[in-house]
């Protein structure tokens, strides 16, 4: 999952990206997702004919999303910011000519971008609201990947608290909430849909191994009811 914030978060807060202790919990910074989260972009860029000559990314973690679009879109030049100083040295294992990675705080530059990407990225941030107004004049177009962490699952479980404690999720959202999110920082809504990690991406624990059938099943026959119940999905949104 990718990770970055703005600087009006505070130090604690941003810890754990800084003094080693998000890499020792996710030491391959989920690059293993990043094909199957490219896939997902792909797909709602081509749904709406929508060809980039610049895609960025805001918290590009590891760099891998950007170079997985890079091979689909040669012609696109691609630009990756990251805060964390060991996810900066993931991506630029991965620099290429058409793909480059900055350890700078976007927010703060003037550029413009056709596509932006923030992909996993904003509930880790703690002033999520004043981070998306600032991030909106970045690009035309905006790709969000949102964590879909309220569930009945969840809140019996009480699992949320483990994506605060291992992945520093600050804030949790369900599809309404997610979408009223952006909508009241100044979003136009364009597309969205549900990404399905219980079958698009490897089960992490013998619980998901199971939990697999059931969401399948349910899934089928209501795909708002499987989500808001059991969970194994985020959610994909293109706005302006």
């Amino acid at each position: 999952m990718n990770t970055s914030h703005s600087d009006q978060t505070t130090r604690g807060a941003k810890e754990i990206y800084l003094d080693k202790t998000y890499l020792e919990n996710n030491p391959t910074w989920h690059v293993e997702d990043s094909p199957w989260k490219a896939q997902q972009i792909r797909l709602m860029l081509c749904r709406h004919n929508i060809a980039a000559n610049t895609i960025c990314e805001i918290g590009c973690g590891a760099g891998e999303v950007l170079k997985q679009l890079s091979w689909e879109y040669p012609t696109t030049q691609f630009f990756g910011y990251e805060l964390s100083p060991d996810a900066y040295e993931l991506c630029k294992t991965r620099e290429t000519q058409s793909v480059k990675y900055f350890m700078e705080n976007l927010l703060v530059r003037e550029e413009k971008f056709d596509v932006l990407l923030c992909i996993d990225v904003f509930e880790h941030v703690e002033d999520y609201i004043g981070f998306l107004k600032s991030l909106k004049s970045k690009a035309t177009y905006k790709v969000f990947h949102i964590p879909l962490d309220i569930t009945v699952s969840a809140v019996l479980r009480n699992t949320m608290i483990s994506a605060r404690q291992k992945v520093g999720h600050l804030h949790y959202f369900t599809q309404e909430t997610a979408l009223a999110t952006l909508r009241d920082s100044g979003y136009e809504i364009v597309d969205y849909f549900f990404t399905r990690s219980f079958d698009g991406l490897p089960s992490r624990s013998l619980k998901s191994k199971i939990a697999k059938l059931p969401r399948k099943i349910l899934y089928m026959m209501s795909p708002n009811l499987m989500v808001k119940l059991l969970g194994g999905c985020s959610l994909l949104v293109l706005t302006k």
